[in-house]
């Protein structure tokens, strides 16, 4: 179903819109899948809640991003929520050129999926994709979570705002 109808077609600037969404403040995850023997992952803040009968939650990846077949194929993926104390790794998952290092801190696991679980995130979705919805530059990826790990307190989250990440303290 389209809500636009053919003569109001109206949009914004790509400027407008990416300004406005610098105030959108998000938490930072870090979104995970082993595909083919191969770990990757990519930083993402597009990532909610969908349902809570089933658990589900809704990502959305760049088409463009390395990984993005990978989370497709392999069927499954972890959305690891982050603490402010992971910059450092979080840097590492942001910039292509450190991609070969981006599994070589931190502390991983797996739980049901075989996806890679960040020992000390905030919380550790573990998802089983059920469906994929192509939206223009995005996949947005509707997943049920077969597992989840509560490490630690609920405290210190990452969160992302201004075209940068920040601590809520």
């Amino acid at each position: 179903m389209s809500f636009t109808s053919p003569d109001r077609q109206e949009s914004i600037s790509l400027d407008a819109f990416r300004h406005g969404m610098r105030r959108l403040t998000a938490g930072v995850s870090l979104v995970t899948t082993e595909y083919q023997g191969e770990k990757l992952g990519l930083i993402a803040t597009s990532v909610s809640s969908l349902a809570a009968e089933p658990p589900s939650l809704l990502v959305c990846v760049n088409r463009s991003a390395s990984s993005h077949d990978a989370f497709l194929q392999s069927g499954h993926f972890a959305v690891n929520v982050l603490r402010e104390r992971h910059d450092a790794l979080c840097a590492q998952f942001s910039q292509p050129a450190r991609r070969a290092e981006r599994f070589h801190s931190g502390e991983w696991q797996t739980l049901q999926t075989g996806a890679p679980v960040l020992a000390d995130a905030l919380v550790s979705f573990d998802c089983q994709l059920e469906q994929a919805v192509e939206w223009h530059t995005h996949s947005v990826l509707l997943a049920r979570i077969v597992g989840i790990a509560l490490p630690g307190e609920a405290a210190e989250p990452m969160v992302y705002f201004n075209s940068g990440f920040h601590s809520l303290g």
